[in-house]
């Protein structure tokens, strides 16, 4: 898909560089110091583009999308094992939940592990919770279960994590760990995820509604589940409520679209 956040200027993208995201939340900015349009967590697998003044422009493996981050920010690629499936986690200096924590991880972090206790993996950011955990590979089969962990969350434009969210960072979220491809916008999500339902289909659990700018996860066939700007968190609404309350200010639904089945 052709997207300005998608598309490196192609006389500055020789460096070719694999690195990591090597902080717990790192935002992912239009230019140095500019405006944030997506964040990426640690763990997450990028390209370096070019360096320039202490930045370095990136594109994320996960999704293709570019951006500027702080070199400070980024480590040296490894084999990730293991990610957080709980909302959020610590990784802590010692095996113990009662030692002083090193990092706060959010859901999806990926980590390495070096060696474990019964309890605990060890990582180059300390010791993080077995129960909060799974293996890299593994995937959860229902994306509105994973957006229910983000309840509360507040609101933050271009935010991808438990300590801040927006609408499209949910839905990528929820399909990130289900292991559906998801762009980061809610343009990309309307144009390319999943299958375009005639107008007039009743939605079902795990459909999407499109709107211009903003994208909600359907809970059931009356509910909805989104991060969203009028309640600065996200929330279950209505899907009735909803559609009268954004259709004010940004029209109505512009497209609903069905998430494959996850197995």
């Amino acid at each position: 898909m052709t997207h300005p956040r998608l598309t490196p200027d192609p006389a500055r993208t020789g460096l070719n560089e694999a690195a990591q995201i090597g902080r717990g939340v790192v935002n992912l900015l239009r230019k140095p110091n500019g405006a944030r349009d997506r964040q990426l967590l640690l763990g997450a697998d990028v390209t370096i583009l070019w360096r320039e003044d202490g930045w370095a422009y990136v594109q994320a493996a996960a999704d293709g999308y570019c951006g500027y981050v702080g070199v400070a920010s980024l480590a040296k690629p490894q084999r990730t094992t293991h990610k957080v499936n709980a909302a959020a986690s610590h990784a802590y200096q010692n095996a113990n939940m009662k030692s002083i924590d090193r990092a706060a991880l959010s859901h999806g972090s990926h980590l390495a592990m070096l060696d474990e206790t019964d309890d605990f993996i060890r990582t180059s950011h300390g010791f993080v919770p077995k129960q909060h955990i799974i293996d890299v590979e593994a995937f959860a089969t229902d994306p509105a279960a994973i957006a229910a962990m983000f309840l509360d969350t507040p609101y933050l434009w271009g935010g991808n994590s438990r300590w801040g969210i927006d609408c499209s960072g949910l839905v990528q979220t929820a399909c990130a760990a289900c292991g559906i491809a998801c762009g980061g916008d809610s343009d990309m999500q309307a144009a390319e995820l999943g299958e375009l339902m005639p107008e007039g289909t009743p939605p079902q659990r795990n459909d999407l509604l499109f709107w211009k700018g903003h994208v909600a996860l359907v809970w059931d066939d009356e509910i909805l589940i989104h991060a969203n700007g009028t309640a600065m968190s996200t929330v279950f609404e209505p899907i009735e409520e909803a559609k009268s309350r954004i259709a004010k200010t940004d029209g109505p639904v512009i497209a609903h679209r069905r998430l494959p089945a996850v197995e």
